[in-house]
This record gives C-alpha cells, structure tokens and sequence, in this order.
C-alpha cells in the first residue's frame, strides 16, 4: 500500500484563482466540487496541470454565476453539460452531474441531476471518481482511495457493463494501468477487455489513436505494450509486428521527455511501408507520418551501413537528416550488430541534440549561383544538388572560405 498526500489536497484548495472560483459557485442552494484527475494526482503527489470541476448547476446558471463574478464562460461541451471558465487567466472545466440515460457504445445520452452518488458511479474507474469539496472533505463512492493506495485500476461495478457504455474503456484501462498500477491488470477487468474487444470496432481511429499515443508514454508503457500483445490486443492495434527490445531501449533514452510518435516507430516501424500502414490505420497527422517515414528511411540507412559511425559520419547524417529521428533510431538500435557507433559519434549527435552545436546547413544559395551568372531556371536545382552531395562528401563545412571555394568549384563546373 502506498501512502497518500492527503495535504496536497489542502494544497490544491489554496491556490487563489481555484478558490475565487469554488467560492463563487458554492452557496446554500448549490454545490461544486474539483473532481476526477486533479484530485487523484495531488494524492499521489504528482503535478496537477487541469483541473476539472462538477456542480450541481445546471450549464446556463454556470454561465450566469461565472459572467456576474467577472468570469469569462466559454460553452466548450454545453450540450454535455461542461462551461469552461476562466479565472485570472486560468481555465476550468465545469460540468453539470449526470446520469447515463442511454448508451451505444460509443456515446452516451445522458440527463442533467444534482446527485453527486450517481454522477460518480457512472464514471469509469473507482480511482477517477473522487471528489473534493470547498471545505477540503474527500468523497469516495466507489472505494477510489483505497484502490489509488493499492496502486490499482479497477472499473466501477461490473467491468462488462462499463465497458459496454463505450468501449474506448478497454483501451484506458490498459492506459491507466499503465499510468498508476504495480501490479498486474486487475483481473476481472481484464477478462471483460478480453470478452468485449469486439466493440472496439465500432469506435473512430482518431480515438483509439489518442488513447495508444498516451498509453506509450504512461510510466509502465513497455510492461503494458507486453499485456496488449499477451492479450491479442497489440496486432489489432498495429495491423503488424512488433520490436519490444527496440520501444524498450527508446523508452530508457527518453524517459525524461518521451514522444509518443517516436515511440510508436521504435514499436512498429521497420519499413516505410509500416509508416503508411500505421497512417491509414490509426489516422494520424500529417506530421506525425512525416516522422514515421523519416525513422523509417533513416533505419534502412543505418542497418546497412558498412562502417563504424563517427563524429563526422554524424556530422553528414544530422546535415541530412532529421536529428530527432536520428537520435531514436540510434538509440533504438543500440546493442544490436549494425551499425556501430563510436563514442564520439554519439557526443556529436547530443550537441547537436541539445543546440550545443548547430546542425550544418549548405552554405550555398540559388541567389548565389544566379549572381555568379547561371540564369534562373531548373539548371540551378541541378547545380545546388551537385554542390550538396560535394559538401556532404567534404564533412559539410559551413565557414566562409570553404562557401566561397565551393561557389567557385561549382561556377567553373557550369
């Protein structure tokens, strides 16, 4: 069991824009309370970046309550009963109590209450269920604090049934598992991701996308990455293989600052081909697939080159390359055969990493070319790319009299 930071909550009450506005929207006749995430992280002492709130008030009497004290209201999700008010700058969800009406898997029509019982137990797990009122009581319907203590996911009520108001439910209760838990998946929870995983067919890509981007950045992301694929899960997901040693060596470079998308290519890119499956199947963005590809082309570079990296192969690479992607195939491949990377190759990658040292830029322009007489036109594309594949081949020299040397080399050769 692990001890929770019950004076966090105390904490998190005395900030002053979170106070003003639970002041404000707390009185004789109505009642609001910071819910969900921001309570659960301040037990176990992690930083809390939103705060969401849940009132008895119904969305237009938000509005006016807010509008009166000075507040900015924004309708963000009104048909869902949620305003976003802005106090001093800082915004908050508040959202009336609910209780599902009727549900399909994928959305749920739900009725406006003032029960604060039924509005939790329609939630998802025990541990994003608690409530916290203005004066600093902590309600539990659902046994959350003792499962937050046990470092334990379990759904509320009967994991079926939950799972069946929408099914997107599976894949966070791997993800939260992956967040919060220690021990393995709570069982019966996993036997009804297991039972329902039909359901996860009927939900849009973009969301199951969003949820297993998260989930590779939770803390435990390459214990749970295993469960999915031990469960059948992970080829669903993928439509492909799956490099566990290559996400496991990426996670332990990147465990500061981890990047979903990066993840994802150590986990299942291994060809070009992988990138524009993993696009089409999990819907995502442009640049998201640009950062696919660009692991892709770099890693079928890198498993067939013939000789040991050094600083200025690194040099050449980063000229050429992006250097974030550089930098995760390098440490995604590490240990294995190729390539082979010298410790001075990898100092040279961190300062270009860390800004340290700039990346090398071609030191020619078009206007370059045109001054020196070549007339506007496809031949000097033709030119630049010549005199790029020399400056790489020369160690990709940015200084003054090497540009010079260059231009001349070039101009003589048109």
């Amino acid at each position: 069991m692990e001890t929770l930071d019950r004076q966090a909550l105390v904490g998190l009450l005395k900030r002053p824009a979170l106070r003003r506005l639970l002041e404000v929207f707390n009185d004789d006749a109505e009642e609001t309370r910071i819910v969900g995430g921001a309570v659960r992280n301040a037990l176990l002492g992690r930083p809390v970046t939103e705060v969401d709130c849940t009132t008895t008030m119904l969305p237009d009497v938000i509005v006016e309550r807010a509008t009166a004290a000075g507040f900015k209201a924004v309708p963000t999700g009104i048909e869902h009963g949620t305003i976003t008010v802005v106090v001093a700058g800082e915004p908050y969800e508040i959202t009336t109590l609910r209780e599902d009406v009727e549900t399909d898997g994928r959305h749920a029509l739900v009725h406006f209450g003032r029960d604060f019982v039924r509005d939790a137990k329609r939630r998802d797990f025990t541990i994003n269920a608690l409530s916290l009122g203005l004066d600093g009581r902590l309600y539990d319907y659902t046994d959350g604090v003792a499962d937050l203590a046990a470092r334990r996911v379990r759904f509320i009520g009967d994991p079926h049934t939950r799972i069946r108001e929408d099914y997107l439910r599976i894949m966070r209760f791997f993800r939260f598992h992956a967040e919060y838990a220690q021990a393995d998946p709570d069982p019966k929870g996993l036997a009804a991701a297991d039972t329902e995983r039909q359901g996860l067919a009927i939900l849009s890509k973009e969301r199951i996308r969003h949820e297993l981007l998260k989930l590779l950045v939770a803390q435990r992301a390459e214990d749970t990455v295993r469960i999915l694929a031990d469960h059948g899960f992970l080829s669903w997901l993928l439509g492909g293989a799956a490099e566990f040693g290559r996400l496991n060596r990426v996670a332990a470079d990147d465990r500061a600052d981890p990047v979903p998308i990066w993840r994802l290519a150590a986990l299942a890119v291994m060809t070009e081909e992988d990138a524009e499956r993993l696009r089409e199947r999990l819907r995502l963005s442009n640049d998201e697939h640009r950062k696919l590809v660009a692991y892709a082309d770099l890693l079928s570079l890198l498993k067939t080159w013939a000789l040991p990296l050094d600083a200025l192969a690194i040099r050449r690479l980063a000229a050429d390359h992006d250097v974030d992607a550089l930098s995760v195939v390098l440490a995604a491949t590490a240990g294995e055969p190729v390539p082979i990377v010298h410790a001075d190759a990898r100092e040279a990658l961190d300062r270009f990493r860390s800004g340290a040292e700039p990346v090398p830029v071609l030191p020619l322009r078009g206007a370059h070319l045109v001054e020196g007489g070549i007339p506007k036109g496809p031949r000097v594309g033709e030119l630049l790319a010549r005199a790029r594949q020399a400056w790489l081949a020369e160690g990709c020299r940015t200084d003054e009299a090497y540009a010079t040397d260059l231009l001349r080399r070039v101009l003589e050769q048109a």
